[in-house]
């Protein structure tokens, strides 16, 4: 089975964008948060606020279950 990356419903701080990408990683979800961080404030905060926001519009919402 392939695996697709989806935002997160249930672990989300903003867009859900760290909290899918864990999942799809398979690694906790701190560390993802961690890495954005820093990768914020090292590119300047611009390009990675940037990229945050297209992930955002891009990356589709996890189904809901049923």
């Amino acid at each position: 089975m392939m695996k697709k990356l989806y935002r997160s419903r249930h672990d989300r701080k903003i867009g859900g964008v760290c909290g899918g990408l864990a999942q799809y990683l398979n690694t906790d979800v701190t560390l993802v948060r961690l890495i954005a961080i820093f990768l914020f404030i090292g590119t300047g905060l611009v390009p990675m606020f940037l990229t945050y926001i297209i992930a955002w519009m891009v990356i589709p919402e996890e189904p809901r279950s049923k």
